[in-house]
């Protein structure tokens, strides 16, 4: 299938990234499924998208006018049966098991034409492409957190991708006004392993009372990052970081360098997730 044959998309998974994911592409004047097992998800997904969308109108990144049309092509979806699109994207927990399920759920529902992708962090897409029938037209298609701001996506090619499928979402991520990089298929692919370390490193240094949080993002910030690790490990959830740190260091067969944190399994277990739960490293109940 070429790009611009691509007119409608699906994706299962209402939570930040398919929220961003979502307006992203309706932004660029695609149609969007938005799924969720939980219907009160894709409420709320539908909610923030459009409280997003008006922010980015006040700060003069969109016109009324685009918001009103993105709005308009963004629908949600209640029965997985109707996710029949041109291209349909995955963005759940990362868990194995589960992405696998939902991708062999679509491969079912949609033809032979159909593009699958998954937005995983860190799982390797080969292994994911395991149990489809077709993983010739299957693929990494990964966003960063928020979508909508980032301009990178990675494009990764599985053993049995095909390169016309690789060149079709090439081309569609121009089409959304990105910047992709093709990586090859390895767990957490490019900016994921290499970023395990800003995190990692941090948690280790916070483990060992060299220094307190607000002190590391700072000096962090200082030296040119726009956010700090912890600031940033709120924003995109610590639940979600934790998970991505696990895959990595196992898939690694547990090569000590990406070790998981125990203050941060401590967060995951108090349901200290960041931004989304208003507590994560720093306290959001009383920040206005």
């Amino acid at each position: 299938m070429a790009a611009t044959a691509i007119k409608t998309v699906g994706i299962v998974g209402a939570g930040i990234m398919g929220q961003g994911i979502a307006q992203v592409f309706a932004v660029a004047g695609y149609d969007v499924l938005l799924y969720d097992i939980q219907p009160e998800r894709i409420s709320a997904g539908l909610a923030l998208i459009r409280k997003n969308m008006e922010a980015a109108v006040e700060k003069g990144k969109l016109s009324a006018a685009q918001k009103d049309e993105a709005n308009k092509r963004i629908n949600s979806v209640n029965d997985f049966r109707y996710l029949q699109v041109d291209l349909a994207i995955e963005s759940v927990i990362e868990k194995l098991e589960v992405k696998q399920k939902i991708l062999q759920e679509l491969e079912k529902n949609n033809s032979t034409e159909t593009i699958l992708a998954t937005n995983t962090s860190s799982i390797p897409v080969t292994q994911i492409a395991a149990v489809l029938k077709h993983p010739k037209r299957f693929a990494g298609l990964h966003f960063f957190n928020p979508a909508p701001a980032m301009k990178l996506v990675e494009i990764i090619k599985g053993a049995s991708t095909q390169e016309t499928t690789v060149n079709t979402l090439r081309a569609l991520v121009e089409n959304l006004g990105k910047v992709s990089v093709l990586a090859n298929d390895s767990p957490g692919f490019i900016v994921n392993r290499v970023a395990r370390h800003f995190y990692v490193e941090s948690l280790q240094l916070l483990e060992e009372n060299v220094a307190s949080v607000e002190t590391i993002d700072t000096l962090m910030r200082s030296t040119g990052f726009k956010m700090g690790p912890f600031e940033l490990m709120d924003l995109i959830g610590i639940d979600t970081n934790f998970s991505v740190t696990n895959s990595i260091y196992h898939s690694f067969h547990q090569d000590s360098k990406f070790r998981p944190s125990r203050l941060q399994q401590q967060k995951v277990d108090a349901g200290h997730h960041g931004r989304k739960s208003g507590k994560g490293f720093y306290d959001y109940t009383t920040k206005s």
